[in-house]
């Protein structure tokens, strides 16, 4: 009989552990979350990321830019960066624009558009995503 209270005991505690620690995971894992929100938050400037692709053996090299467009093309939008850095960035015909509503790009100058800017690395933006209008052109994001 004492034999079988330990067995007990122990598959007690050993559950009591397991509950505590599936309890506690979420919290923990919030960690990664706060870094994902402080690298590419709002006071991210540009940011070059590599993504292993399974289907192929070279990885795809992803260019994020954000800042305020001070020029446009019909091939290309040119981005003044938080840090003063003019970047131009080509624009294809197949950009997706997501947050502007009707506006085309060449309406973004005039109101001097904050966008983030996501492309393979040395190609056409992918997407332009507007995410606030300033009003003065002084303005450094």
């Amino acid at each position: 009989m004492a034999m079988r209270s330990r067995r007990f005991t122990i598959l007690a505690v050993v559950l009591v552990a397991l509950n505590l620690v599936l309890w506690l995971a979420p919290q923990g894992l919030a960690l990664r979350d706060s870094v994902i929100n402080s690298l590419f938050g709002p006071r991210m400037i540009r940011a070059d990321i590599l993504v292993q692709d399974p289907t192929s053996t070279t990885p795809l090299d992803y260019r994020i830019d954000r800042g305020v467009i001070v020029a446009a093309t019909p091939g290309g939008i040119t981005l003044r960066e938080a840090d003063g850095t003019m970047q131009p960035i080509p624009v294809a015909t197949n950009t997706v624009l997501q947050g502007a509503g009707r506006l085309g790009l060449t309406n973004l100058i005039r109101r001097d558009a904050q966008v983030l800017v996501v492309r393979l690395a040395n190609g056409p933006a992918t997407s332009i995503q507007v995410e606030s209008r300033v009003q003065q052109r002084g303005f450094s994001p």
